[in-house]
């Protein structure tokens, strides 16, 4: 633990990390080349040898609620609503959220011979079950292994063989997708059979974590397996621990005081990816309300802003740009919304000067976090910090930070480009199955190489510049999508776009634009070229241009160019829409 100093000549404490001094204002020690948080020292974190399952610790804020007021308790007359299921309309309360957990875990413990380190493969769109199945499986050390259902079903295959599950829970409407190697003596439960459903309240039990485990939880157990998004590669199975959960919502709750109270937050990323999941939980610690929407078509976002009068929202850019572009904003209330977290990708700080000055009382939350890092690992919290739009904030608790140089491998200072690599509580166990990702990912000291081109200033503001790998190599120059998209956005005809690398025998690789346009608009490829050729230097301009109808993109908001570089590559390809 550091020890603290204050000096008269700086607002923050001095930190002293044994033989590092740091930067209080950059959190940068120059001894080590190191980065460390700026945020205020959160001691609350569990000791990392004290059984503690991630269930036990989020239910724990509910028993602190509980004792304190009768919010939860099952005799209010009113029972605070946890989740709500916008497509069906139904409520889960808090109350029935612990007991049908409770009940469910003593099923599955009992009836389903289910035991610490067995792996479950969960395939469900939006539901009300979704939380109680998460938890009832982590309190008993069960890895939950949760898919997209959106996913294809030789996507699906690929990661059960990641995985290699003993129980599978699913709907009548994913099970089809579902093919299981019979060698597994696996399982498979339909969330929306009767049987299922009466396991919700089988058990009758207080509203406490009881002892139904064979073996203890350690924080050190593997608790998910989430799936990496696979922008420009497989999917890779992602192994989060207890421990890395619990950091994460440690440094949640501790983050109150940045921030007013969110009463309602919207889903519209699914439960099974790392976002998602946390902000499920983040809701709980803070006994928020969640409301679950079938689909992030920007009409039915709005929409249910309205309806429920919404606090937080998450985002990617793009759907910043289309809140910008669309005259719906003008059919409902949004009085109610206070903060967009945005996420995913860069976004530029044009879009979010305009968005600011459309949407004059909703502050844009910008974060960066990979599942590697089970979520968020710099984010904007101060207000110096949500004011500065070019930039995804400070360093969150608990995290350490290296610019490194790609090439040398070393340590770079302030306002130098190199790779973000990340160190803390949080960062995975490692990939599941491949021992050689894992090693290329993870070096022996705990450093996490995240892939990203990035910097620090002086002020301790992370800015992303670029992915390594999406860096396009003309000649002897490298040129970032980003930059490009987000050109290709400033164009009020275009509604969306992306830019990948297109193989060029004479300079190595081009910038290829995929676009799609507005409606009624018909936005030529040369007019395209020559608004960006007026505003980047040669090496920069866009030489070849496709029109499509929508831009593929991961659960998190992020362009999947693999896609797009293979149906560029492929044969048949024809870049007239």
């Amino acid at each position: 633990m550091p020890e603290t100093n204050n000096t008269k000549n700086h607002t923050r404490p001095l930190r002293i990390y044994f033989f590092c001094v740091m930067d209080p204002d950059s959190g940068f020690c120059e001894q080590t080349r190191t980065y460390h948080s700026l945020r205020p020292i959160i001691h609350d974190l569990p000791p990392p040898s004290q059984p503690l399952s991630i269930t036990e610790y989020v239910f724990s804020f509910l028993h602190r609620h509980r004792s304190s007021s009768t919010a939860i308790s099952t005799t209010d007359s009113d029972p605070k609503t946890f989740m709500i299921n916008d497509a069906t309309g139904h409520r889960l309360t808090y109350s029935d959220l612990l007991l049908q957990t409770n009940s469910l875990a003593i099923s599955l413990s009992k009836h389903y011979s289910l035991s610490k380190g067995d792996v479950a493969f969960i395939l469900s769109p939006h539901s009300l079950q979704i939380p109680i199945i998460y938890f009832s499986l982590l309190s008993l050390g069960v890895i939950i292994s949760p898919a997209n259902p959106d996913d294809s079903g030789h996507d699906i295959t690929h990661l059960l063989n990641l995985c290699r599950p003993v129980i599978v829970f699913a709907t009548s409407e994913t099970s089809h997708k579902l093919i299981i190697n019979p060698t597994w003596n696996c399982r498979t439960v339909l969330m929306d059979s009767p049987e299922f459903l009466s396991l919700l309240t089988r058990y009758d039990v207080d509203n406490s974590i009881i002892n139904h485990r064979d073996g203890v939880v350690n924080q050190s157990d593997v608790a998910a397996i989430i799936y990496s998004s696979g922008t420009f590669g497989p999917n890779k199975g992602v192994q989060l621990t207890h421990r890395n959960l619990i950091a994460v919502m440690t440094a949640s709750s501790g983050a109150d005081k940045y921030c007013h109270k969110q009463l309602v937050s919207l889903a519209t990323r699914s439960l099974a990816g790392v976002f998602g999941f946390t902000v499920m939980m983040k809701v709980i610690l803070q006994e928020e309300t969640l409301v679950l929407l079938p689909t992030t078509e920007l009409e039915t976002l709005l929409e249910a802003v309205d309806k429920y009068k919404a606090n937080y929202m998450p985002v990617s850019p793009s759907e910043i740009v289309a809140l910008l572009k669309s005259d719906w904003t003008n059919k409902y209330d949004l009085s109610s919304l206070m903060f967009l977290a945005c996420g995913g990708a860069p976004l530029s700080e044009d879009v979010a000067v305009k968005f600011r000055d459309k949407f004059p009382t909703v502050q844009i939350l910008r974060g960066y976090g990979l599942t590697e890092t089970a979520g968020m690992a710099a984010g904007t919290k101060e207000p110096v910090e949500v004011t500065r739009l070019d930039s995804v904030g400070r360093l969150s608790e608990f995290m350490e930070a290296k610019i490194v140089d790609p090439i040398k491998g070393e340590a770079l200072f302030p306002d130098q480009e190199g790779e973000l690599w990340l160190r803390g509580p949080t960062i995975m166990k490692g990939y599941v199955g491949d021992d050689k990702a894992t090693a290329e990912t993870l070096d022996s000291e705990g450093w996490l190489k995240t892939g990203d081109l990035c910097y620090f200033d002086s002020q301790g503001l992370l800015f992303i510049v670029s992915r390594l790998k999406e860096l396009i190599k003309y000649k002897a120059f490298q040129v970032p999508p980003a930059e490009l998209e987000h050109l290709l956005l400033s164009i009020t005809e275009i509604a969306d776009a992306a830019v990948i690398p297109y193989p060029d025998e004479d300079v190595g690789e081009i910038p290829m634009a995929f676009v799609v346009r507005k409606l009624e608009s018909n936005i030529s490829e040369s007019q395209v070229m020559e608004f960006i050729a007026k505003q980047v230097a040669p090496y920069k301009q866009i030489r070849r241009i496709a029109f499509i109808n929508s831009i593929p993109r991961s659960l998190a908001g992020k362009i999947l160019r693999r896609e797009l570089v293979n149906r560029a590559l492929s044969t048949n390809f024809s870049t007239s829409s």
